[in-house]
C-alpha cells in the first residue's frame, strides 16, 4: 500500500494529495504535525532524514521525498489520466510551466512567508538545518508573488488550463500557490479577472478539496 506522509495545513503535501486524488490512487495517510515540529523528531527523521513533507512510500518500498519525484512515479505507475502530458510538445509545455509556477510563484510566496512570520523564526528554509530569516527576502518574495499573479493572469486570458490545453500538474501547483498566498495577504481580485475565472473553474474539480 502506498503511504503519504502529509500535513493537512501545509501547501507542499497538498500538491501530492491533489495529484493522488486526480489519479484515483488508493493510499494510506500519516499526518505529521509540522506546527509541533514532529518532522524534526527522531522518529520521522528515521523515515525521512530531510525532515520534510510530503514523503511517499511506494508499493515497492522506496521513499520519495519531493513533489517532482512523486509526480514522476505516479504518472509512470498510473498513466491515466495523464497529468504530465501525452505528446513530446505537451510534456515540454507542462514541464516549463510547472517550473515557472514553482520558481516564480510558490517559492516566492514561501520566501515572503518564511522570512517575515514570527512562527518561522530560524526556519526560513525547510529541512533539518535552521536558517535565519532575512527581512529583505521576505519583501522581495512578496513583490515577486504579486508579479507572478499578474503574469499568470495575462497568460490565462483565453485559456482554461495553464499548459497544453489540458489539466496538468502545472494547474495543481498553481492552485496551491494561489491559495497559499493568503498567508502573505495576497489574493486575486477583480484586477486579475482571468486568474479569478480559472481558480473558480478549478474549484469545481473534486480533487481540489483534498
Amino acid at each position: 500500500m502506498i503511504i503519504l506522509y502529509d500535513c493537512a495545513t501545509a501547501p507542499s503535501p497538498r500538491r501530492a494529495r491533489i495529484l493522488l486524488a486526480e489519479k484515483g490512487v488508493q493510499h494510506e495517510t500519516v499526518q505529521i504535525d509540522l506546527r509541533g515540529a514532529e518532522q524534526m523528531g527522531e522518529a520521522y527523521r528515521q523515515i525521512n532524514p530531510q525532515c520534510t513533507v510530503p514523503a511517499l512510500r511506494t508499493d515497492e518500498g522506496s521513499l520519495l521525498t519531493d513533489n517532482a519525484a512523486i509526480a514522476a512515479y505516479l504518472e509512470a505507475r498510473y498513466p491515466e489520466p495523464p497529468l504530465l502530458g501525452r505528446t513530446p510538445q505537451d510534456k515540454a509545455a507542462i514541464a516549463s510551466w510547472q517550473w515557472r509556477v514553482e520558481f516564480e510563484g510558490l517559492l516566492a510566496v514561501a520566501d515572503a512567508f518564511r522570512n517575515s512570520n514570527p512562527a518561522m523564526l530560524n526556519r526560513a528554509l525547510p529541512g533539518p538545518v535552521d536558517y535565519p530569516q532575512i527581512a529583505e527576502l521576505g519583501q522581495r518574495g512578496l513583490a515577486r508573488a504579486r508579479q507572478f499573479f499578474a503574469t499568470l493572469d495575462e497568460h490565462l486570458a483565453g485559456r482554461d488550463f495553464i499548459a497544453a490545453d489540458q489539466f496538468s500538474v502545472a494547474d495543481i501547483t498553481a492552485v496551491v500557490t494561489v491559495d497559499f498566498a493568503r498567508v502573505i495577504r495576497l489574493k486575486p481580485d477583480e484586477t486579475l479577472p482571468h486568474l479569478l475565472r480559472w481558480r473558480a473553474a478549478m474549484a469545481q474539480r473534486p480533487a481540489m478539496a483534498s
